[in-house]
């Protein structure tokens, strides 16, 4: 193995660490001791890869946008019940790591902004409606809210719930916010 795909492999290990303990335990509570033990390396070789623990918990909560298909209302709807779908069955280490950390974090906070814009812009362009922005708003609050209840809160029967059964109970609510009241059959 060459000395670059070490580099790479070493690195990936850390982000893959760094991801999980930063969703388990938050900004604040993570130490690069911790990273790094978890990625079996030396802390040394973590400040080496990132510089900072600022640095590692950019990189490793770097959130790739769901890019949403353009087309009528229900078609994003259907899609961001996709992309939940998605979430729902892979646990989101990433999208974890931003949420538990940006009460505490104000840099966590913007990235999770940063990350959600682009998508939420889609959402509001997407629906027919003069209130538009207020019914994007509310399905990204939903789509979050479901995230955080599932993987960090545990308060509920959600953590056990199938994707599916979650994402079925969803569609008419999706549907209904992404569709004009005007638009709506009676």
């Amino acid at each position: 193995m060459t000395r670059a795909a070490q580099r790479r492999q070493s690195e990936e290990r850390i982000l893959t660490a760094a991801r999980r303990i930063f969703a388990e335990l938050g900004y604040d509570r993570t130490t690069i001791r911790a990273v790094a033990a978890a990625a079996g390396v030396d802390g040394g070789l973590v400040m080496h890869y990132f510089g900072s623990k600022d640095l590692l918990f950019a990189r490793a909560s770097e959130i790739p946008a769901d890019e949403l298909p353009g087309g009528t209302a229900d078609e994003v709807a259907e899609a961001l019940l996709t992309s939940l779908g998605r979430r729902l069955t892979d646990e989101p280490t990433a999208s974890l790591a931003v949420l538990r950390s940006m009460l505490t974090n104000a840099d966590a906070a913007d990235r999770y902004r940063a990350a959600g814009e682009p998508q939420l812009n889609q959402l509001t362009e997407a629906i027919p409606s003069s209130d538009a922005d207020l019914r994007a708003s509310l399905l990204s609050a939903i789509v979050h809210g479901v995230i955080a209840e599932r993987y960090l809160l545990r308060l509920t029967h959600l953590a056990d719930a199938s994707p599916e059964q979650i994402v079925d109970l969803l569609r008419p609510l999706f549907q209904s916010l992404a569709t004009p009241p005007e638009q709506q059959p009676r």
